[in-house]
């Protein structure tokens, strides 16, 4: 599990940030699978933050999802609201961070 704790302060921020971008990821109904999680990664390594499209009806199942992304692509859900989900993990290299929190 990727470990990167977020305060109350830099989710807001994050959010903030998260609401003038397009999704770059669409999850659908063959779920997460391992070619969804590869580029999960290249994603997050290019840019960071990133938004993802879950087409999942029942929130319930969208909860689960967001967790399990955030478990298997090492990375934070920093929120999700209806059928979208935000994700950010920080990058290694001070030189390549993109998002300032």
């Amino acid at each position: 599990m990727y470990d990167f704790p977020l305060t109350g302060a830099q989710r807001k921020k994050l959010r903030g940030i998260g609401q003038t971008l397009e999704p770059v990821l669409k999850l659908g109904k063959s779920g997460i699978t391992r070619e969804f999680l590869l580029e999960l990664q290249r994603a997050l390594n290019a840019h960071e933050l990133i938004k993802v499209r879950l087409l999942e009806k029942d929130r319930d199942v969208r909860a689960e999802l967001c967790e399990q992304i955030a478990d298997e692509g090492r990375c934070v859900c920093v929120g999700a609201v209806g059928g979208t989900a935000l994700f950010f993990r920080r990058q290694e290299a001070k030189a390549k961070q993109r998002v300032e929190i």
